[in-house]
């Protein structure tokens, strides 16, 4: 009799929200012609702390290997292509139907950026009023389709849409923006989108070396630098952050919570000749402590509970890229598939067995398969997975008796492990379709074997 009491209790427990746990975006930029396949990417990031991917364009390669891998992507309408998806909602429709449409939801489309950077190309043919009107019937596909609240709309700022940066506090838009930015933050707060913006401490530093402190801008300068209000700044990301938030309250916005996504930041191994800050030493010391601040759940010095999602610029160097040096060079990853400095990303517990990350020969790689497993989201709540497993191995019926002490699986002794084994048993029992691997979102679909050692995961 208890257990029909039970079942309902845990049911409810599996469908409250919980907190997810920090982890990192990355730019997936394919300007350069000797990049590893889309499908290789897709299958070596599901082996790291990497769980979110932002590309620019929408690379229907890229869409079709990132399906069913648990990773969110985040796509892109090119700036040239902004002007005809803001002529009509059929020309939105269009776009979304063909580009969007096909991939969902095998591919996990959480965000499109409407342009990159429009609003500073300083081109006279990017229409301010065609990137509001793109993202505002781009917006009204997604209600009419029901996918309004999986996928939002937004548009990525540089800090040149700023009139001055510091004191932080003291932080405008520019005064020719002050209209359109007012109806962008508008449409983002009535939407709840994040605002985007790409944020890049090193071509402060390196504009000018003499007042930036280069510690200050590698996120590392513990002394602080103080704004009048009283915010004291111990890293240039920070301050950036902080001068755009002063900005969209500056426009009225104060009592909004709009929530704001870095939706670039790195630092480049190598530059022009006069660039001595581009160094692989400094990009891993950089990144590093980018990866740190993604995964920490620490906000800034104007809102410290407000977590700030991040992604990492960039994931390959991209040899086809116009400009200096230097912007062919902030990729963690050189085309071929050599790492350019070694910066971890790792995680604790992910699909496939643990490895070396790295695209290049030699490295290792988990092949896909005819089967496929369930496992738990890496960057699952613990508190969540741990409700999924006693879901498992109670009322949802799973011999658990391996993730038991002396058991095949018992080793490693984590939540995350276990859980894996439980949900994966779960989803072979029951026919493996999509919805058995859900649990509230903290179940992953793999191609990957997880077993390990004498640990077998069942299959088909």
């Amino acid at each position: 009799m208890a257990l029909v009491y039970l079942l309902p209790l845990l049911l409810l427990h599996l469908l409250r929200p919980f907190p997810t746990v920090s982890a990192v975006g990355i730019n997936y930029g394919t300007l350069g012609n000797n990049l590893p396949s889309p499908k290789t990417v897709a299958q070596l990031l599901q082996s790291t702390l990497i769980d979110k991917v932002k590309i620019y364009d929408t690379n229907p390669q890229i869409l079709q290997a990132f399906s069913n891998s648990g990773i969110d992507i985040i796509v892109a309408v090119e700036n040239n292509n902004v002007a005809n998806i803001s002529s009509t909602k059929a020309a939105a429709e269009d776009w979304f139907s063909h580009r969007i449409a096909p991939f969902i939801p095998a591919t996990s489309i959480v965000a499109i950026a409407v342009g990159n950077e429009y609003l500073a190309t300083g081109d006279d043919n990017m229409d301010p009023n065609a990137l509001i009107q793109a993202m505002q019937n781009l917006h009204e596909v997604l209600l009419s389709r029901g996918l309004d609240r999986k996928i939002k709309i937004s548009t990525p700022h540089s800090m040149a849409v700023l009139a001055t940066s510091f004191p932080p506090s003291a932080s405008t838009f520019a005064t020719t923006l002050m209209p359109t930015m007012t109806a962008i933050i508008t449409f983002l707060a009535d939407t709840g989108s994040p605002f985007m913006v790409n944020a890049y401490p090193y071509f402060a530093y390196r504009d000018n070396p003499a007042t930036v402190p280069l510690e200050y801008a590698l996120l590392g300068n513990s002394s602080g630098v103080h704004d009048p209000k009283g915010y004291v700044y111990t890293n240039m990301l920070d301050a950036q952050i902080d001068a755009i938030r002063a900005a969209i309250v500056s426009l009225g916005f104060e009592g909004q919570s709009i929530h704001i996504m870095v939706s670039e930041s790195g630092w480049p191994s190598k530059g022009e000749p006069g660039e001595t800050a581009a160094s692989p030493d400094n990009a891993k010391t950089y990144n590093t402590r980018l990866i740190a601040k993604a995964q920490s759940n620490k906000g800034t010095p104007m809102k410290p509970n407000d977590k700030i999602d991040i992604f990492l610029f960039a994931l390959f160097n991209e040899n086809k890229k116009q400009g200096g040096s230097s912007e062919r060079n902030f990729g963690l990853f050189n085309g071929d598939g050599s790492k350019v400095y070694d910066v971890d990303l790792s995680c604790e517990f992910c699909s496939g067995s643990k490895m070396e990350f790295g695209f290049g020969p030699g490295s290792k790689m988990v092949q896909r398969g005819p089967s496929v497993w369930c496992v738990a989201k890496p960057h699952a709540d613990e508190k969540l997975v741990q409700g999924v497993l006693d879901f498992c191995c109670g009322p949802g019926g799973v011999d658990c008796r391996e993730v038991y002490e002396n058991g095949a699986c018992f080793g490693p002794n984590k939540v995350h492990a276990h859980a894996s084994y439980a949900m994966n048993a779960y989803y072979q029992m029951h026919g493996r379709n999509y919805w058995n691997c859900d649990f509230k979102g903290s179940g992953l679909v793999t191609f990957s074997d997880p077993s390990y050692g004498t640990c077998k995961y069942s299959q088909q």
